[in-house]
């Protein structure tokens, strides 16, 4: 019934804790039981007091092979099973191969001398087993008590190495947080560096427009300055028009006045010619005359009129030519001004551009800095680690040159070398902790830098706008201004011209914008580069850092090993001496000579 219990229970996954106390197990169930310890996986406690396994030398060999190869079992119960130094050489066996069992109770077995010599030898391979119950076996007490220092070592050292695995997974926990934190800060930096970017294309864009904007201007002014000539040209019709006005008006006072003249003769010769005639006569040249001196008057006063009209349009014509002047004048010197603004603004650009990238060369020095005095530290580390590995070789140099006597006083030694790591370890976490902070300062300085080079840009930006706004300005000013002139073709080809030149100009400094801004895109791929060549080498650190730290902690579980390998000797050597002692007490003629009384 228990063979088929236990092979129901190797395939199963549920059962955590087992009972089979006081059964009479045979071989067939001994190797039941190896069976089940070989297949299961989820038992962790085993009982099997009084069965009797150990007279059965074939099942419990078996059961032993099964316990070694098991890797899940944490507790087994063998009390009162008649085990002999056989079954306890088996069972070391097993022990030395298994590295999951925990608690072991062999009481009241017949284990004997050389059983527990074999269970102790075990022991220096065994380094999960933290409690080993030997009472009632005939098993000297300085192996029981070689047992025990065993024990309270392996327990020490589980202790220490779970410290030292949660230390280490914190560790792992910050590292991978820094790394988080890096690889979030490199992808903030390419954030901007492709906001930047953008900013830069979008101010080439406006660049363009502005450009085209610009020409289109131009073009409207070509079509003013053609509107204009249209209306030059008809003003000097209107002119053509009013001097011919003019001289045909002076042709018809030269008529008048010949007439006049003929008439005055005609009248004269007619009134020689007709003196007898009568008053009547007279009364009506009279008459005549002085319609015709009106009419005189009339005409002088019209061609008064017209004298004062042509002075007033040269006037005019003057006055326009002059304002003509001075609009030309102001305009080359409005031009003058804000080629100097915008040389004055570039400049500033300019001056922007190359603190922009001097904070990021400082910026770039500081990480490298910060980087080499880092690793200078964990150098330091590792020699200061060196020195402290070298002063305990020392001291166990000394504990073995010390004999039995002297057992203290080893034993206070390496309770001051526990200390003195412990206090290594912390002030090594303080270190770390350190190294972080200095980390988030450092993240930090860089967001404030990137907010920086964020105010610049949008402080750039609204410069630009402030442009933009003093050109609409101007070129408003110029339409009000093209509106009021009236010059000459010549003049205005001449201005045309000008205007043409400076957009040249104009142009040819956008364009030498533009190649500035390939250049220092070529500057931002270039830091970029940097930056994943710094990123690649700081990750290589941090793995080389990790081994270091891996090949240290195998190093400490060597001197541990070491250290308890020395214990175990010397117990051995203590049991030993005791053994030939009494046995020596015994053989010699003192202990007969108190024995025969």
């Amino acid at each position: 019934g228990v063979k088929l219990l236990l092979h129901g229970l190797c395939s199963n996954t549920t059962v955590k804790s087992l009972d089979l106390k006081g059964n009479n197990l045979r071989t067939v169930g001994a190797e039941a039981l190896g069976k089940l310890l070989r297949q299961n996986k989820s038992i962790r406690s085993l009982i099997l007091e009084w069965n009797n396994l150990g007279m059965w030398e074939e099942g419990f060999s078996f059961f032993c092979h099964g316990l070694g190869a098991n890797n899940f079992l944490q507790r087994l119960d063998l009390r009162n099973n008649q085990i002999n130094h056989q079954g306890a050489g088996e069972l070391a066996m097993a022990l030395k191969q298994n590295a999951s069992l925990q608690e072991l109770d062999l009481r009241w077995n017949n284990i004997g001398l050389l059983g527990g010599r074999a269970l102790l030898n075990c022991l220096h391979s065994n380094k999960t087993l933290k409690r080993l119950e030997l009472a009632g076996n005939n098993v000297p007490s300085d192996i029981l008590k070689a047992v025990e220092q065993a024990m309270d070592h392996n327990q020490d050292r589980q202790t220490i190495l779970s410290e030292t695995q949660n230390r280490a997974y914190i560790l792992s926990k910050e590292v991978l947080s820094l790394k988080d934190e890096k690889t979030k800060q490199f992808l903030d930096l390419m954030d901007t560096i492709d906001k930047q970017r953008e900013e830069i294309a979008r101010s080439g864009k406006t660049s363009a427009a502005r450009v085209s904007q610009l020409q289109e201007a131009l073009d409207e002014q070509h079509s003013i300055m053609n509107s204009l000539k249209a209306k030059l040209q008809m003003t000097e019709a209107a002119l053509a028009l009013s001097e011919q006005k003019v001289h045909n008006l002076g042709e018809l006072l030269n008529a008048t006045k010949a007439e006049q003249t003929s008439m005055a003769e005609r009248h004269f010769t007619e009134l020689q010619q007709q003196k007898q005639e009568g008053a009547d006569r007279e009364g009506k040249l009279l008459r005549d005359l002085s319609a015709a001196s009106e009419k005189n008057l009339l005409l002088r006063n019209q061609v008064d009129e017209l004298e004062k009209k042509c002075k007033i349009q040269q006037d005019q014509l003057f006055q326009v030519k002059q304002d003509l002047t001075n609009t030309t004048a102001e305009l080359k010197l409005r031009a003058v001004q804000a080629e100097e603004r915008l040389e004055m603004e570039k400049r500033r650009f300019k001056q922007s551009l190359e603190d922009m990238e001097s904070l990021r060369l400082k910026e770039v020095d500081h990480m490298t800095q910060h980087i080499e005095a880092s690793e200078r530290s964990m150098q330091d580390r590792i020699q200061r680690l060196e020195a402290i590995r070298i002063a305990l070789e020392e001291e166990l140099s000394q504990v073995k040159a010390a004999a039995l006597t002297e057992r203290g006083q080893a034993e206070e030694e390496l309770i001051k070398v526990r200390n003195q790591a412990r206090l290594e370890e912390q002030q090594r976490l303080e270190h770390l902790e350190e190294k972080l902070r200095l980390m988030t300062e450092s993240r930090d300085e860089a967001q404030n830098c990137c907010l920086k080079q964020k105010q610049m840009v949008a402080e750039a930006q609204a410069k630009a706008n402030q442009l933009s706004l003093h050109a609409d300005g101007l070129r408003r000013r110029l339409e009000e201004l093209q509106q009021d002139l009236n010059s000459k073709e010549e003049e205005k080809v001449t201005e045309v011209n000008k205007v043409k030149v400076e957009l040249q100009e104009q142009i040819g400094h956008v364009q030498a914008e533009r190649t500035a801004q390939e250049g220092l895109r070529e500057k931002i791929a270039a830091l970029e580069r940097q930056l994943k060549a710094l990123s690649s080498n700081h990750r290589e650190a941090l793995l080389d850092k990790e081994g270091e730290i891996s090949m240290l902690l195998e190093k400490l579980r060597m001197k541990e090993a070491d250290i308890s390998r020395m214990r175990e000797e010397e117990a051995q050597r203590a049991s030993f001496l005791q053994n030939a002692i009494m046995a020596y007490v015994q053989g010699s003629p003192l202990g007969a000579h108190g024995s025969r009384k």
